[in-house]
C-alpha cells in the first residue's frame, strides 16, 4: 500500500502483531519495580516503540523515492523484413539521438524473433553502431550480388515486438524512468505488442522504418480446392507478388513430378496464374518460380531480379475421393500380379512398390486407405518410414496388413519396432515350444571406430538377440579389438539376465582383429551339444589379416553357420565371402540404428522355428462379415506360414490346423491392423490362386481394414491467420438439418510426426471450430471425427502446408500498429532523434528504499535505553523516588 508519505508495506499481514501491544500495558500495570512513575511510563513507551519498529521491519516498510530522470532504450528491429535501407536508417537515427545523452542513461536492444543482445552506455552503443554499419555495407554488397543469383542474404528471423518491449523495459536501472524508442516496420510475426504495452507502464515512441526497396519476387499462395472427385478437372492458382516488373518461369509440381511449366510476365503488385489439373489421389501441389533460361541483360527491366530465394516456393494439398487404393510394399513387385488383378476386379486399385517406395511423408500416404507389406525386412526400411506408417494407422485411421514371408514378422526383424507396435501379433517366437536347441555366439567389434552411438546400438542388438532365445538355447558373447575376450562365455539362454548385464559392460576402444575372435567362437561351439549352431559377426572396419577362408570352411564343415553384419566403412568383400562360405547371410547398412532389427531377424532365422512349410487347411474360429460369401470348406491347402503369437486384445479369425494364428486383427489408435501369416502368391498360396474365393477373400479383408472416409454432411474449411490456422467444420444430417452437440475429435499431426489432440468448440448451429498453432514449416495433417451415441457420423483427413515465414513476405509497414502503441502509452509517433530523447510525459518512477535496517538500528538503540530505564534509578530526571504502591492509590503507604 502507498500513503501520502510515499511509503509501502510489502507484508502488511505482520501488522496483526500490533494487537499484542495491550500485553505490554498490562505488564506495566502489574510491575513491582519501585521506580518513579514517570520512569516506568518512559520504559513502557520505549518498549512499545521497539515492538512497533520490529513489526514494521517484518512488514517490509519501504520508502518510495520519486525520480524523473529518463533512461532511453532504442529497440531496433533487425528481422528479415527490414531491408538495408531500414537498417541504415536505424543506425543513422540512433547515432544522431546519442548526441547530448549522458553515458549511462541509454541502451540499445537489437531484436528479431527475440532480442539478440543488449548494449548499454553511449560509448558502447557507438562502437556497436560502427560494427553494424560495416555489416550493413557487407550486406549491401551481398544483396547486390544476390539480385541476379536469387540467393538469400543472412537470415535474422521473425519479429516479436512483445518480447522486444519487455526486454527493453527490464534493463532500465532502478530509479530511472524508462523511455522506449521502437524502430520497426511494425510487421510482427510473434507476440502481442499491444497487450505488452498495456502492462509495461512506460512511454513508447515509435519510429516507422522504410519499406525494403530491394527487388523481390515471391509465391504468395497456392490456392487449390480442399477436395475434388477422382478425375474431376480443377485449377491450381499460383499467386505471385512482386515490387517490380519482371519475367519468370512458373513450375507446377504434383508430388515429385513437374506437371506444368510456363513463362509469364509479372507486373508490380499481385499476379494470379491458373493451371488446369486432374488427379486420382491426394496430392501436394508445389509452385516454384525461377529465372528464364535466356533473358535480357541484368540491368534491363526484363531481367530476373530477386533478393530472397526462400519465398519462391509455396504449396497446397488437394484431397480426392474415388476408388479405394491399397499400397503394397514388396521387394518382388512382379510376384503380385494375381493379387493385383483380383483386387481390380473387386474395385480396388493396388499400387506395388519396393521398400524404398514406402513414403517418408504422411501426406504421401493419404492417397491410400490401406498399406500392405510382405517380403520386406525391418532393416530395409528407415526409422522415418516406420514412424510414418505407425502414425498413418494410429493417428489417421489408416489400415495396415502384413502378409507372411521369409522377411515378415519376427523373420523380418520387426521385433520391438514401431511396426510391431501396430501389429496384432508379436514378432518373437513361442519360446516354450519344442524346437531344436540353438547354440549361438555373437562376435561384436569394440574397436575405437565403434564408439558412441554404434557401440550402444550394438549392445541393444545383442540384448534383443538374447531376449529372443528360449531356455533350451545357448548363447555366448565375444567382444574384440586387437584381441578377443569373452563378455559372457557360452551358457544357457535361461540365464539371460546375467548375459544382458555383461553385455552392458562393453566399451569401445582399440584395434580390429577379427580372426582370433572367430577362432574362439569356433572352439566354444564345438564343445556345445546344441543341434543348431550359429555365429553372428558385427564390425565396422577392416580386420588385421588371418586365414578367414580356412577357418570359415572349418566352421561350415562342423555345421556351424556364420552370418555377418557390416556397418559403414566395413570390409564388405571379406564379410560377404565369410557369409557365403559359412552358409549364412550377409547384411550391410549405413544406418547403425538398423542393427538391432538385423540381429533380431538373424536370431529368429537361425533358430529355424519361425516358418512351418507344410500343407494345412485354414480353420475359422470366429464368424465375421469378412468371411461372408467365402466358403472355407472349398478352400485348398495353404503350403506354409510364419509362426507368431497373438497379442492379448487381438481378434483371431483363422488359425492353422495346429492352432497357430493365420488371420488376426485389432483396432490400433484410430485405425485397424491385420496379420495374415501365410502369403497371397505362388509360394504358399499357389493353390489359392485358382480358388474361386480368392478375389472375394482379399477384397473383403482389405475393405474391412481400410481407413473409413465418411464425409457425408461434413464440410471443412481451413483459414489462415499468420502462424495460426482456424478449422471451421459445418455438419448437417441427411435431411439437411444442423447436427448439434455431436462429439467432435480433432488430431493434429505436425511435420515431425508428433500428434496432438485439439479441443473443438461448437460456435453456431452445426458449426464447430478449433484454433491450431502451426509454427513448423512443412506438411501438417488433420484427422477429424464426429460421433453421436458412440456411432461415427463422419470422418475426414485434411492437410495444410506451412511455407516460408511471413517475415519474408512483401508487406508495407504496419503504420496502424505503431501509431496504436504510441497513443496507448502517451509516446510520440515518428519523433525526430532529438524529440525521442527529450520527450517527457510527466511520469515518475518510484524506487523502493528498504527501511528495515534503520528500524532495527533504532530498535537496538532503544533497547539499550530500555535496559537503563529498568536497571537504573533515575529520580534525578523523573522526580522524587516513591513507592510503587503510592501510585496505585494506597493511602497507608
Amino acid at each position: 500500500m502507498t500513503g501520502w508519505l510515499s511509503l509501502e508495506l510489502l507484508e502488511p499481514a505482520w501488522l496483526g502483531l500490533l494487537f499484542l501491544l495491550p500485553l505490554l500495558v498490562l505488564g506495566f500495570q502489574r510491575s513491582l519495580v519501585d521506580f518513579p512513575r514517570r520512569q516506568l511510563l518512559a520504559s513502557l513507551l520505549v518498549r512499545s516503540t521497539i515492538f512497533v519498529l520490529l513489526v514494521l521491519s517484518l512488514a517490509g516498510l519501504n520508502f518510495l523515492r520519486a525520480s524523473r530522470t529518463p533512461f532511453v532504450v532504442f529497440a531496433i528491429d533487425q528481422s528479415d523484413s527490414i531491408g538495408r535501407a531500414g537498417r541504415q536508417f536505424s543506425v543513422n537515427y540512433v547515432r544522431e539521438a546519442l548526441e547530448g545523452l549522458p553515458e549511462n542513461r541509454c541502451a540499445v536492444v537489437p531484436f528479431a524473433d527475440q532480442p539478440t543482445s543488449v548494449v548499454i552506455g553511449s560509448q558502447r552503443i557507438r562502437e556497436w553502431l560502427d560494427s553494424t554499419t560495416i555489416a550493413s555495407t557487407s550486406d549491401v554488397a551481398g544483396e547486390a550480388a544476390a539480385e541476379n543469383s536469387g540467393s538469400n542474404t543472412s537470415t535474422r528471423g521473425g519479429t516479436n515486438l512483445e518480447l522486444a518491449l519487455q526486454t527493453a523495459v527490464s534493463i532500465v536501472p532502478a530509479g530511472l524512468v524508462p523511455q522506449i524508442v521502437l524502430l520497426s516496420d511494425g510487421n510482427a510475426t510473434g507476440g502481442d505488442a499491444i497487450s505488452a504495452a498495456e502492462v509495461l507502464n512506460c512511454a513508447i515512441s515509435t519510429v516507422e522504418l522504410p519499406a525494403s526497396k530491394e527487388p523481390e519476387l515471391q509465391v504468395s499462395a497456392v490456392r487449390v480446392p480442399t477436395q475434388v472427385a477422382e478425375g474431376e478437372p480443377f485449377r491450381v492458382e499460383a499467386v505471385i507478388d512482386s515490387n517490380h516488373d519482371d519475367r519468370v518461369i512458373i513450375d507446377v509440381y504434383s508430388g515429385d513430378f513437374r506437371v506444368a511449366s510456363e513463362e509469364h510476365d509479372v507486373r508490380t503488385g499481385e499476379n494470379s496464374y491458373f493451371f488446369n489439373q486432374q488427379i486420382k489421389q491426394p496430392t501436394e501441389f508445389t509452385v516454384r518460380i525461377r529465372r528464364p533460361e535466356i533473358q535480357a541483360d541484368k540491368d534491363s527491366p526484363e531481367a530476373f531480379r530477386d533478393t530472397v530465394a526462400e519465398n519462391n516456393t509455396a504449396s497446397g494439398i488437394v484431397f480426392t475421393s474415388g476408388r479405394p487404393r491399397v499400397l503394397l510394399i514388396d521387394n518382388a513387385p512382379d510376384a503380385n500380379r494375381s493379387l493385383e488383378w483380383a483386387l481390380k476386379e473387386e474395385g480396388i486399385e493396388l499400387d506395388v512398390r519396393p521398400a524404398q517406395g514406402l513414403p517418408e511423408s504422411p501426406g504421401d500416404l493419404q492417397a491410400y486407405e490401406l498399406v500392405a507389406m510382405t517380403n520386406v525386412a525391418a532393416n530395409e526400411l528407415t526409422s522415418r518410414q516406420m514412424e510414418v506408417l505407425h502414425s498413418f494407422v494410429a493417428d489417421f485411421g489408416g489400415g495396415f496388413l502384413m502378409l507372411g514371408s521369409e522377411k515378415s514378422f519376427g523373420l523380418g526383424g520387426f521385433y520391438r519396432t514401431k511396426i510391431e507396435e501396430v501389429l496384432p501379433v508379436r514378432c518373437d517366437i513361442e519360446k516354450e515350444k519344442e524346437k531344436p536347441g540353438l547354440g549361438m555366439v555373437l562376435i561384436i567389434d569394440k574397436s575405437g571406430s565403434m564408439g558412441g552411438q554404434k557401440i550402444e546400438l550394438a549392445k541393444d542388438a545383442a540384448r534383443a538377440a538374447v531376449d529372443l532365445l528360449g531356455p533350451k538355447d545357448q548363447i555366448g558373447v565375444i567382444a574384440f579389438d586387437g584381441t578377443p575376450y569373452w563378455v559372457s562365455e557360452v551358457r544357457s539362454a535361461a540365464d539371460r539376465t546375467a548375459v544382458m548385464d555383461r553385455i552392458a559392460s562393453i566399451e569401445a576402444g582399440g584395434g580390429t582383429a577379427l580372426y582370433p575372435a572367430m577362432d574362439e567362437a569356433f572352439r566354444a561351439l564345438l564343445a556345445t551339444t546344441a543341434r543348431l549352431k550359429h555365429v553372428i559377426i558385427l564390425t565396422d572396419g577392416y580386420s588385421t589379416p588371418g586365414d578367414f577362408d580356412g577357418l570359415t570352411t572349418d566352421l561350415a564343415a562342423a555345421k556351424i553357420t556364420v552370418s555377418t553384419v557390416g556397418i559403414g566403412d566395413a570390409d564388405q568383400a571379406m564379410l560377404q565371402k565369410i557369409a557365403e562360405t559359412g552358409k549364412g547371410r550377409y547384411y550391410f547398412t549405413d544406418d547403425p540404428s538398423s542393427v538391432p532389427q538385423i540381429f533380431a531377424r538373424e536370431t529368429i532365422a537361425a533358430s529355424r522355428s519361425a516358418i512351418r512349410e507344410e500343407p494345412f487347411l485354414p480353420v475359422l474360429v470366429r464368424a465375421t462379415s469378412v468371411m461372408e460369401g467365402v466358403d472355407l470348406n472349398e478352400a485348398p491347402f495353404l503350403l506354409g506360414f510364419v509362426v507368431t503369437q497373438p497379442k492379448a486384445t487381438s481378434e483371431i479369425i483363422l488359425t492353422t490346423e495346429s492352432g497357430e494364428p493365420l488371420l488376426s486383427w485389432w483396432r490400433y489408435g484410430l485405425g485397424m491392423s491385420a496379420a495374415f501369416t501365410s502369403d497371397a502368391r505362388s509360394r504358399w498360396a499357389a493353390e489359392w490362386l485358382t480358388w474361386g474365393g480368392y478375389n472375394r477373400f482379399w477384397a473383403q479383408l482389405m475393405r474391412h481394414c481400410m481407413k473409413k472416409q465418411q464425409a457425408d454432411g461434413m464440410t471443412v474449411e481451413i483459414q489462415k491467420r499468420g502462424s495460426h490456422r482456424r478449422i471451421v467444420i459445418d455438419s448437417v444430417n441427411s435431411n439437411g438439418e444442423f447436427l448439434n452437440d455431436v462429439e467432435t475429435e480433432l488430431v493434429l499431426l505436425n511435420p515431425e510426426l508428433n500428434s496432438t489432440p485439439i479441443p473443438v468448440q461448437q460456435t453456431a448451429p452445426g458449426r464447430y471450430e478449433a484454433d491450431l498453432t502451426t509454427d513448423l514449416p512443412g506438411a501438417w495433417h488433420v484427422q477429424l471425427t464426429q460421433k453421436q451415441n458412440g456411432q461415427t457420423l463422419s470422418q475426414q483427413t485434411r492437410g495444410l502446408v506451412v511455407g516460408y515465414n511471413d517475415e519474408l513476405r512483401l508487406r508495407q509497414p504496419n503504420t496502424e500498429l505503431l501509431q496504436a502503441l504510441a497513443e496507448l502509452t502517451a509516446g510520440a509517433v515518428q519523433p525526430t532523434p532529438q524529440q525521442a530523447t527529450t520527450l517527457q510525459d510527466g511520469r515518475v518512477r518510484q524506487t523502493a528504499v528498504p527501511l528495515w535496517p534503520w528500524l532495527l538500528t533504532i530498535a537496538c538503540l532503544l533497547f539499550v535505553a530500555d535496559v537503563m530505564l529498568k536497571r537504573l534509578e533515575l529520580s534525578k530526571w523523573f522526580g522524587t523516588q516513591q513507592h510503587r504502591t503510592e501510585y496505585r492509590g494506597n493511602p497507608s503507604a
